[in-house]
């Protein structure tokens, strides 16, 4: 019967994120599910892409446990942020993104971005009606991410690997972390990216607004 219930419990939540999912594309908003470990930098990265988006507008949902420090860090950039705290569930689920949208104009927003509660298990199941899910690891976790934790890699759009500054100074096997995901997700491309310095953003912000583009010349 457990099992049971938690099929019914996912299929009610992929059928509210289909529903999610046509409302911003009506909007032509692409949407943005970042997920990864804590401490990966997900909000600094989110902080240097805020940055790099030119005239394009932005919206953030903060998930997290407890308190609004990251979103606190998100308002200071002058963008529209909700924060979600969670109480202790280890994910987001569409029908939390359903409530933080109506706190939102999304008729002001090109972009929106959902930074996940920092995990790399939960997150995989749960569909929040995102058209792209970015997987935020960093080299100081270690190269072995991919193989642990597989499936957050097969249902990214993209990897996102932060820190690369620090490279030289962690043992961290470049290649063996590309090849990894490369094995898992053929198709998601690989930005190496600092969030600290700013090394690899403007490759990461240029593949979303291609990624906007792109949907916004298929309506």
């Amino acid at each position: 019967m457990k099992v049971k219930l938690a099929r019914d419990i996912l299929k009610a939540n992929d059928l509210l994120a289909e529903n999610l999912r046509g409302r911003l594309a009506d909007q032509g908003i692409v949407s943005v599910n970042l997920v990864g470990s804590p401490g990966s930098g997900k909000t600094t990265l989110l902080e240097r892409t805020l940055e790099h988006l030119g005239e394009l507008r932005a919206s953030v949902i903060e998930g997290d446990i407890a308190t609004a420090l990251d979103a606190e860090r998100i308002e200071q950039k002058g963008v529209p942020v909700v924060q979600i705290n969670t109480d202790g569930t280890c994910h987001l689920d569409a029908n939390m993104i359903l409530g933080a949208l109506d706190e939102l104009d999304l008729a002001r927003t090109d972009l929106l971005f959902i930074e996940n509660v920092g995990n790399l298990v939960c997150p995989a199941g749960w569909d929040l009606g995102e058209d792209l899910r970015a997987v935020v690891a960093s080299v100081t976790e270690g190269d072995e991410k991919p193989r642990k934790y597989p499936r957050i890699f097969e249902k990214a759009s993209a990897c996102v690997l932060n820190k690369v500054d620090l490279l030289p100074y962690v043992v961290f096997d470049l290649e063996r972390f590309r090849k990894d995901v490369s094995l898992l997700n053929p198709e998601a491309p690989v930005f190496l990216v600092s969030a600290t310095d700013g090394t690899g953003v403007a490759e990461w912000t240029n593949w979303l607004e291609a990624k906007l583009a792109l949907k916004r010349s298929q309506r």
